[in-house]
């Protein structure tokens, strides 16, 4: 038998190598990478943490504060607690357990959180009990009694409330200018020996004694300055008191804690700016100075809407909303409230001024002259320069300036009536 060549069998493997090197290399290299990096660890898994952690971390709720961890001494304790996916997705989560070290049991309502806002202020006064024989206003039956007893000799006889219904009443009352501290508190008025004889007051006093036939008595003839820190506030028993200026002014704690007291009672205050417009000294002050008064957190100036009693139970019904003042100013009504009745009142439109021109009985303007040669009831400064630097002084916004000042004091005379009938009574 004769064998193969060796030379020949070396040739054919020689040949087979060539033909399958890429097998051959890649063989080899792999040989050669188990050699090196056989044992060295090429990652390391690592415990994330549950998505809530137990004490000291983890799910804090809203609004609580984290507190620092304290050592544990308890043996944990294996708690279920379940997730629920909210009922409105249209692809339901499952129901997912976890571990936690202590009692947790919640259900999560909705994966989408609430809007986050501001934390309320609680007053302690608004959630306490209520005292008892309350109207739905807050007003007992001793507030009323004593709202009756400062206001019922302001009216006689009862009417509608409209129009002329209130037209066929009768009405007394005397008016005050306030005098506070600091400002010009007399700025639309002219004052002799305490009394003023000359202004915006007396003249809109005197236009409603004469267009009701004086039903309504204003003794426009004895209005008299009255100091915010005096007691008489609650002697005269005044329906208002007529605050105006274009100052910036502070009131003392007197006059802030005697002002409180008169309002309660069932007086108002009607402050008129003899700066039209919001902003100027005169406005800052009023607002500021008025929250002193009545700094109740839940009040502040609002506007009457034109379906206040204000407008839709006027003694001129068609005064709907508060007319253009000095300049065409025609901010809305503003107004601090006790027990859902108008306490202050404010007007931004400058009505004081534009009732420094006199009107006479028959609503015409009064150019009617003294003795001296000087006007009765109208301010030469203005009229004169009336279309120059004081504007919207005509014989209509006058009457309707008036017309509007009727009407709110007309309100102030009967706002009470309803509500003290209707409270109860001790």
């Amino acid at each position: 038998m004769n064998l193969p060549d060796p030379n020949v069998l070396i040739q054919r493997l020689i040949d087979k190598i060539n033909n399958s090197r890429f097998f051959t290399i890649s063989l080899g290299l792999h040989i050669l990478l188990i050699l090196i990096f056989g044992g060295t660890i090429m990652y390391q898994a690592v415990q994330e943490p549950s998505d809530f952690e137990g004490e000291g971390g983890g799910f804090v709720a809203a609004g609580e504060e984290t507190a620092a961890p304290q050592p544990a001494q308890i043996q944990p304790q294996q708690t279920n607690f379940t997730v629920t996916a909210p009922t409105t997705q249209s692809n339901p989560t499952t129901a997912i357990t976890a571990m936690t070290a202590t009692p947790l049991d919640f259900t999560m309502q909705s994966v989408i959180a609430p809007p986050i806002t501001a934390p309320t202020t609680v007053d302690a006064a608004a959630v306490a009990p209520a005292p008892a024989q309350v109207t739905g206003s807050g007003m007992t039956g001793a507030d009323a009694a004593a709202i009756g007893a400062f206001t019922q000799s302001w009216g006689k006889g009862k009417g509608s409330g409209s129009g002329t219904g209130l037209r066929k009443r009768e009405f007394e009352f005397i008016a005050f200018l306030a005098r506070y501290e600091g400002g010009n508190w007399n700025s639309t008025v002219q004052v002799r020996n305490n009394e003023v004889v000359k202004g915006s007051l007396p003249n809109l006093l005197y236009y409603m004694s004469k267009v009701s036939a004086n039903k309504i008595k204003t003794n426009e003839r004895k209005v008299k300055v009255i100091r915010l820190d005096s007691d008489e506030l609650f002697t005269a028993k005044p329906p208002f008191i007529f605050m105006t200026g274009t100052r910036d002014f502070k009131l003392s704690e007197k006059e802030v804690e005697n002002l409180r007291k008169y309002v309660r009672m069932g007086g108002a205050i009607w402050g008129d700016s003899s700066v039209p417009g919001q902003r100027s000294r005169f406005d800052i002050a009023f607002r500021r100075e008025m929250k002193r008064v009545i700094p109740d957190v839940d009040k502040n100036f609002e506007p009457l809407p034109r379906n206040h009693p204000l407008f839709t139970k006027a003694y001129f019904p068609e005064i709907t909303e508060a007319p253009p003042g000095l300049n065409f100013y025609a901010e809305p009504v503003y107004a601090l409230k006790i027990f859902d009745e108008v306490a202050i009142i404010y007007t931004a439109n400058d009505y004081g001024d534009m009732m420094q021109i006199g009107l006479t009985a028959d609503s015409k303007i009064d150019l009617g002259r003294d003795g001296s040669g000087g006007y009765v009831a109208t301010n030469p400064t203005l009229w004169e320069n009336r279309d120059i630097y004081a504007n919207n002084i005509s014989e209509e916004a006058v009457r309707r300036s008036y017309e509007f000042g009727i009407n709110l004091v007309v309100h102030l005379l009967t706002r009470w009536e309803d509500k003290v009938k209707a409270s109860p009574r001790l």
